[in-house]
């Protein structure tokens, strides 16, 4: 499966979860309820995954977490705010580059209408 067929499926998941608990839940909420989902779809789902940070040959676990890794190809970064910022992309392309991944979602469970709380990050797998 490619990494935008996982893509669609994760989205699917997302509006159905979103459709059922509706926005303003915590983040950890819609987190197991998502990857609950996720694995009922067939999908292989880790979650809370630590993103080591390598440096000079050196590899550092500081508390980077990505909140779900779906069939080792995409990461999911789960939100519950009132509106996406800048430093949310940038964290999951943090992410993204750290674990040599290239597409990531970033969703927003917080948006009132969940179509406007999506945003996919692409990394051009440029070394960090």
């Amino acid at each position: 499966m490619t990494e935008n067929e996982i893509a669609t499926k994760v989205m699917d998941a997302c509006f159905v979860v979103h459709r059922e608990l509706g926005p303003g839940l915590l983040e950890s909420v819609y987190e197991a309820v998502l990857a609950r989902q996720l694995t009922d779809m067939g999908l292989k789902v880790e979650r809370q995954v630590a993103v080591p940070i390598r440096f000079q040959g050196m590899e550092f676990d500081e508390g980077f977490r990505a909140d779900l890794i779906v069939e080792e190809k995409l990461i999911i970064e789960l939100k519950s705010v009132e509106r996406l910022q800048p430093v949310h992309s940038k964290q999951l392309l943090t992410y993204l580059r750290l674990t040599n991944n290239h597409l990531g979602l970033l969703v927003n469970f917080g948006e009132n209408l969940l179509k406007d709380g999506f945003k996919r990050v692409v990394n051009g797998l440029d070394v960090l």
